[in-house]
């Protein structure tokens, strides 16, 4: 056997598997590409076994452990997505980069604006943008026009 088929095949596996990983917005494609990027690992490293004549079969031992090693990859993958598409309802990588969590209400760096039963004023009524005696009115147009001048 040449060496030369399953390692052209090997490389085509693992360029198309890069190429999801890249191109791909939705994060079970991602974790499929990941997989075909493992198996044309895995190819490579049964051929080469092969091809080498080793007595100790170390290529297909090393393809075991990478088959394992893909399995607990995929499942914990899997739960981690599972998770995520339970909070946030989407998979889509896009959708999921803004992951930092919004700052306490204690945080010292963020300002805090109380609205509600412990704020004296009482909470805003929110207003009629097409209301003429709103808080943009003719009244408050005047007095900005005048500030501005």
């Amino acid at each position: 056997m040449h060496l030369v088929y399953p390692a052209v095949l090997a490389a085509l596996l693992f360029c198309a598997g890069l190429y999801g990983v890249l191109a791909r917005r939705n994060v079970i494609l991602i974790l499929m590409s990941v997989e075909l990027m493992l198996n044309a690992v895995n190819l490579n490293l049964v051929a080469f076994d092969v091809w080498l004549r080793d007595k100790l079969h170390s290529g297909q031992a090393l393809t075991l452990f990478t088959i394992a090693i893909a399995a607990a990859e995929i499942g914990i993958g899997l739960a981690i997505v599972l998770a995520v598409h339970r909070n946030r309802g989407t998979t889509d990588i896009d959708k999921l980069r803004d992951t930092a969590e919004s700052p306490a209400p204690d945080d010292p760096e963020e300002p805090h604006h109380p609205e509600g039963p412990d704020d004296p004023d009482g909470p805003e009524e929110p207003h009629d943008p097409h209301d003429p005696d709103g808080p943009d009115g003719p009244e408050d147009r005047e007095e900005k026009a005048e500030a501005a001048a």
